[in-house]
């Protein structure tokens, strides 16, 4: 199994920039694909981005699409979501989470692990 924190949400204007992290603990962070999920107020839970084991695929949701960059940093058992020309509609509750599925494609139900989250609130 393995334990994942997010850290780095805040508050944020409207075209800013913001990086959160999600640190691993337990089992080697490179046996697991890891993916970037997000919730707001009064919606379900959606993805974001995912990034391959060894970094070397990944995959975006079209709303983040030219916006965002995930990677990973498996010597320091990190994965990154850089968050760049925010808007308003961004704002949520942001999920690390950890897949055991050799090729992941942005579903909820691929992922075995889940951290607890980290806010993300851009204004406008």
């Amino acid at each position: 199994q393995v334990q994942l924190v997010e850290s780095g949400g805040g508050l944020v204007q409207a075209g800013g920039s913001l990086r959160v992290s999600c640190t691993a603990s337990g089992r080697t962070f490179s046996s697991y694909a890891m993916g970037w999920f997000r919730q707001a107020p009064g919606k379900e839970r959606e993805f974001v981005a995912e990034i391959s084991r060894s970094g070397a695929s990944t995959n975006y949701a079209d709303s983040v699409k030219g916006r965002f960059t995930i990677s990973r940093d498996n010597a320091k058992n990190s994965g990154y979501l850089q968050m760049n020309s925010l808007k308003p509609e961004d704002t949520a509750v942001y999920y690390c989470a950890a897949s055991r599925f050799p090729w992941t494609t942005g579903k909820s139900e691929q992922y075995d692990y889940w951290g607890q989250g980290t806010q993300v609130t851009v204004s406008s």
